[in-house]
């Protein structure tokens, strides 16, 4: 498997791996997902390559405060091949290199399979409660 910056060419693999995986939502459109983070590090926006297809896709980011993982997915006939770590341990390399202290991340209540996945990278429960208020309507 070989990470790599996103390229506009990969938009379409890229939204039909978060559409398999049940990331994407009527409120949020992917494509314009995709355009806002192309304007803010676009180089933390990553994706994996194995046997010449896109397997698995992470929007990494950092604010000076906290890192943040967003639309983390792996191809469904791909899991189980420790993509997802792989993909989790650049995205700390990347946020350690910038200086990043710390990881957040945003996982659906109901997904007990996602949250095994991050228990078993070390990843704990915040006992935050998540807020969020639309600006913009997609």
């Amino acid at each position: 498997m070989k990470i790599r910056p996103f390229a506009p060419s990969d938009t379409d693999a890229v939204i039909t791996l978060w559409r398999e995986a049940g990331l994407v939502r009527p409120w949020n459109d992917p494509r314009k997902d995709i355009e806002r983070k192309l304007t803010t590090q676009p180089e933390l926006f990553l994706v994996a390559e194995a046997d010449e297809r896109l397997v698995a896709v992470a929007m990494v980011g950092y604010d000076g405060h906290r890192g943040w993982v967003n639309y983390l997915a792996v191809a469904s006939d791909s899991r189980g091949l420790s993509y997802g770590r792989l993909m989790m341990q650049e995205a700390e390399r990347l946020l350690t290199e910038l200086g990043c202290p710390k990881i957040n991340l945003q996982i659906r209540a109901d997904n007990a399979t996602v949250r095994a996945f991050y228990e078993h990278l070390g990843y704990t429960e915040d006992h935050a409660i998540g807020y969020g208020k639309r600006l913009i309507a997609d």
